[in-house]
Parts: C-alpha cells; sequence; structure tokens
C-alpha cells in the first residue's frame, strides 16, 4: 500500500467513530456548508479542497455532508445563502474574505473559514493573524503586498508600459484595498492609472467602453464578481488587446496573459486541514490565520503571442509554469 493511501486510511478509520457518534447524537452527519461564487470556475479549488477532507477521512455524504450554494457573483446572494446555512445548522462554513462580512452578520456562533482573504486584518475579517478571535479563521492571500511585484513583473514584459487600467469590484472593501495598493504601486513607477469600477455584470461592458485613451495593460483585482464574471472581462480585454496580469494562475489558463501569487488551489486545500481541526472541536479564535510562503510566476505563451507581446528568454526562464 503506498504511503498516501495508507494515511488516508488511517485518517479514515480515526474519523470515522467521531462522525458516526455526531451523527447518531444529532441524526444527521457533520455538515459544511460551502459558498463560492460559480461551479465551474470554482470547479479545481472545491476539488482540491474535497480532496484533502477526503485524506483526513472526511468523505461526502459517508461521514460528512457538504452543501454548496453558488452566489454567481451577486453580493445580495450573501446574505441569502448565510441564512440559509443558519437554517440548516451547519457546523462550519467555508468561504472567500469578500462573502465573510456578510456572512458573519447571520452567525457568530457557527465558525467560518476562508479559504482566501485579500487582507484578513487591514478589512477587518480578523484582529490579528496570530490571534483572530471570534468565530474566522482561514488563509491570507498577501495580495495587497504583492501589487508593487506585480506591476513590476508586468513592466519588464511589457517595457512601453506607461497607462494602467486596473478592473476592481468597487463593491467590496477587500478589492478597493488592493486597487489602493496597486495604485499608490503605479505611482511610484510613474504609470498613469485608470480605474474601471464595477458592482455587478451589468457594469463591465461600459467600463471598458468608456476606457479612453486607451490603455497598455490591465490589472485585475480578483473577486467573487469577477470568479463569476471572468470570460465576459477576458472577452472585453482580449478583444482590445490589452495583456491581463492576475493573483491566481487558474485565470491564465483561461486566457490571461500572466500571473503572480500564491497557488489557489493550494490554498483551499489547506482549508481542508482548518476544517478538519474545527470538526474535531478546535475553535477558529485559537487558529492563526495562514499566509503563504510560495508565490508562482505564470505566462500564457499562446495570449503573449496573440497580443503580439515578446517574451525573452530570461523571462520564460524564470517562469514556474507557461501555458502553450
Amino acid at each position: 500500500m503506498r504511503r498516501r493511501e495508507f494515511i488516508a486510511s488511517v485518517g479514515g478509520a480515526a474519523v470515522w467513530p467521531l462522525a458516526a457518534n455526531a451523527q447518531q447524537q444529532s441524526g444527521k452527519l457533520p455538515t459544511i456548508g460551502f459558498l463560492g461564487a460559480d461551479p465551474s470556475a470554482f470547479a479545481p479549488w472545491t476539488a482540491a479542497f474535497v480532496a484533502r477532507l477526503g485524506e483526513l477521512g472526511w468523505i461526502d455524504g459517508r461521514t460528512v455532508a457538504i452543501e454548496y450554494r453558488w452566489s454567481e457573483g451577486r453580493k445580495e446572494r450573501y446574505a441569502e445563502i448565510a441564512a440559509e446555512f443558519v437554517r440548516l445548522k451547519v457546523d462550519v462554513i467555508v468561504t472567500v474574505g469578500s462573502a465573510v462580512p456578510t456572512v458573519r452578520q447571520a452567525t457568530a456562533t457557527i465558525p467560518i473559514v476562508f479559504a482566501v482573504a485579500i487582507d484578513p486584518v487591514g478589512s477587518g475579517l480578523v484582529a490579528s493573524l496570530a490571534k483572530p478571535g471570534g468565530n474566522i479563521t482561514g488563509l491570507s492571500l498577501q495580495a495587497t503586498h504583492l501589487a508593487g511585484k506585480r506591476l513590476e513583473i508586468l513592466r519588464e514584459l511589457i517595457p512601453q508600459l506607461r497607462r494602467l487600467a486596473i478592473v476592481y469590484n468597487a463593491g467590496n472593501d477587500q478589492t478597493v484595498l488592493e486597487m489602493s495598493e496597486t495604485e499608490a504601486a503605479a505611482k511610484t513607477l510613474n504609470l498613469d492609472v485608470a480605474r474601471l469600477e464595477i458592482r455587478g455584470t451589468q457594469d463591465i461592458a461600459p467600463a471598458f467602453e468608456a476606457l479612453n485613451p486607451h490603455a497598455d495593460a490591465l490589472y485585475v483585482v480578483v473577486d467573487q464578481l469577477v470568479v463569476a464574471n471572468l470570460m465576459r472581462i477576458l472577452t472585453f480585454a482580449l478583444a482590445t488587446r490589452l495583456p491581463m496580469i492576475f493573483s491566481t494562475r487558474d485565470f491564465v489558463r483561461s486566457g490571461g496573459l500572466m500571473s503572480y501569487g500564491p497557488n489557489y488551489v493550494e490554498l483551499f486545500r489547506r482549508s481542508g486541514d482548518y476544517v478538519n481541526r474545527i470538526l474535531r472541536g478546535a475553535k477558529p479564535a485559537d487558529m492563526p490565520v495562514e499566509q503563504p510562503t510560495k508565490f508562482e510566476l505564470v505566462l500564457n505563451l499562446t495570449t503573449a503571442r496573440a497580443l503580439g507581446v515578446t517574451v525573452p528568454e530570461a523571462f520564460l526562464l524564470r517562469a514556474d509554469d507557461v501555458v502553450e
């Protein structure tokens, strides 16, 4: 038996009595409420989350139940879904940082794990990284601190960069923080900035149409609204031949030019460890927020060629992954 299979089987054996006992006492399996933006866009992330749970013995439908709900990028859905999770009496809620402020208004007792959050301290999700306090914990993206690095990489690949467009959800405090950090970093590089504010799907087309004069590149601040409308944003950007930089590799595989940041798949996988500990009795207040230690540079060479972007050999060699 391979080592991973052995660990998974031992983990399953260890947790099964706990789950069975919980089921006997409550009449139902321990339940996880999972709130995301879109099932298709979230597919690689939910797969990583479920796989990690399985390794720890939590099998959907056998030792645990997972209730998936999708916001479709609409902020008003957060309150509806959170209220439903409270009615269902789920044991833990897994979501992303942008949804947490609304979800915590619905419950101060059900543990909440954010798989990704731009700046959990700066946006007030937790008291501190070491001691989150309350019923919330999870994984930080450190996204605001990476804005300057992304712009340096972007200008290295596009030396003619003079005007930067930033598309972001103006209704999300976390993305506003990252936008502000990006704008400040752009000024230090003597770049002009054009803000593309969106608050809903209906704002995307007008935002791009109003981009005048044309920008040299596009910085995409990722949140649930952007995830739910990724293909729409990609279509507009590619139609106007705008090179794009993201915080995660997943959007580069869909056609974006490049990304620099932590691996979202790994972050969602790690959120499975948080959920495991909570289902075993740990309290979110005592679980430090984890910060990423590895950042990836990913480039889509096919998109670069389509946009007429010349990629130096040295840049290719630095990339952690090249999509062709």
